[in-house]
């Protein structure tokens, strides 16, 4: 296991470039605010170098025989607020940048709705979907993950989260590793089963939160909701529960997708069907009497509102200009590049952040972790009432930031982001020559 900790976080350059990193492009954001805060380049420094990073190498011999060697990351960002909190990602692509960048993220995202937490983020490079990988190797290398990163995290210190490709399942298994050590601590991680103690609400908190705020920014930017054309990139558990939200709101679901493709229906798409295709079939593309289209045509169809609920930097400087959607809501993290930011509000399409939009899940995590802590189940209805409450709350702050500062709410919800953190890391030491985050 190797640990390090980086000051790699030179500040962005004035304008946006498509070759930044993930890190890079987050910082670029993240002066962007700072400029208006006119925060010290001390406290820039200090608010973007990550407080911990962990790489771990974890050898397997799989069920098939082979001797195949994966790479765990663990990146602590900062802990001015409260413990760190992020998901764990299993997926080919994952590296210690892209951790950076998204623990990152979730420092910003907990502070915008104001939740005690700081922020973290990890995962391996594995594909949970690989027929090369069955269940039993995929639970020994969450195993081997766990105990090797074990004292570095706690429910006091770092509380993991399913993220892509992980679920339930591979947060009881972290559970029980971690308790190994440390006796029984549910509240290790979040999103576990019920049974283990999770929370009522827990799966669908972020499609939950991501159709409640689409009809907050709809209703500001003059979208009627009701038989709004949504297209929704990505059918996982963000995008799947999105759809079905927001089509108990009255909008109309036109064209979803997954890694195989994507479909369409101008009258909107029955979402019973395509759940059932991909029970079946494995994907959405599976589904009877629907248009089949590629997901870059999902990205420009003429829609009402554009939820991009799949994988970062979807939307780039290379189709910024085919969207034609009136509104796009951030379900994915980063899923719009630095530079199609500035193409879309050059053409008037609002924005709603990832740290906003999809904070749903981090705030019914939070709901978890206290519920852990006291002991105590809260009712699912106690759980939507307290996640509706935050989320509105939140969104009226941004939206009130936004206005005042004349500027985009990806920039608003950064400054308020930013300005909570700054505060808790002076409070807590910073002018004293210490950086305690």
């Amino acid at each position: 296991m190797q640990q390090t900790r980086t000051a790699s976080v030179t500040p962005a350059p004035g304008s946006p470039s498509e070759s930044f990193t993930p890190f890079e492009a987050v910082n670029y954001q993240f002066d962007l605010a700072a400029d208006l805060l006119e925060l010290s380049d001390a406290m820039r420094v200090a608010l973007k170098t990550p407080y911990r990073e962990v790489m771990i190498e974890i050898p397997l011999i799989c069920d098939s025989g082979d001797l195949r060697t994966f790479r765990g990351y663990r990146v602590q960002h900062n802990l001015a607020r409260g413990p760190m909190k992020g998901g764990l990602r299993y997926h080919p692509d994952v590296d210690l940048d892209e951790a950076r960048a998204l623990a990152s993220l979730m420092t910003w995202k907990t502070a915008v709705v104001d939740l005690p937490y700081g922020g973290a983020k990890g995962g391996i490079d594995c594909d949970p979907r690989s027929p090369s990988l069955s269940q039993r190797d995929l639970e020994n290398i969450t195993r081997t993950f766990v105990e090797r990163l074990q004292v570095f995290i706690g429910p006091n210190q770092d509380i993991p989260a399913p993220d892509l490709n992980t679920n339930a399942q591979v947060m009881a298994w972290i559970v029980d590793e971690y308790s190994k050590f440390h006796g029984f601590t549910p509240g290790v991680v979040t999103g576990k089963p019920i049974a283990l103690g999770g929370s009522e609400g827990r799966e669908s908190a972020t499609g939950r939160g991501v159709a409640l705020i689409s009809s907050l920014a709809a209703r500001d930017h003059g979208v009627k909701l009701e038989g709004a054309r949504v297209a929704i990139q990505g059918f996982g558990n963000v995008g799947s529960w999105s759809a079905r939200f927001l089509a108990e709101m009255g909008a109309r679901v036109v064209a979803v997708s997954d890694v195989e493709g994507a479909v369409h229906s101008g009258s909107g798409l029955d979402l019973a069907a395509v759940s059932d295709a991909v029970a079946t079939s494995g994907s959405v593309v599976g589904t009877d009497g629907v248009e089949r289209i590629s997901n870059a045509d999902l990205l420009a169809l003429d829609v009402d509102v554009l939820v991009p609920a799949a994988l970062g930097h979807v939307i780039h400087g290379g189709n910024a200009r085919d969207v034609r959607a009136r509104l796009i809501v951030e379900g994915a993290n980063a899923p719009v590049t630095p530079v199609a930011d500035e193409i879309l509000a050059e053409r008037s399409i609002p924005v709603v952040p990832d740290i906003l939009a999809n904070a749903g899940g981090v705030t019914v995590s939070y709901f978890e972790w206290v519920q852990n802590l006291q002991q105590f189940r809260w009712s699912a209805d106690r759980v939507d009432q307290e996640l509706t409450a935050t989320l509105e709350r939140a969104y009226r702050t941004v939206r009130e930031v936004s206005e005042a500062k004349r500027v985009s709410m990806r920039t608003a919800a950064f400054i308020l982001a930013i300005r909570r953190v700054a505060t808790a890391t002076e409070l807590r030491g910073f002018r004293s020559g210490r950086t305690p985050m």
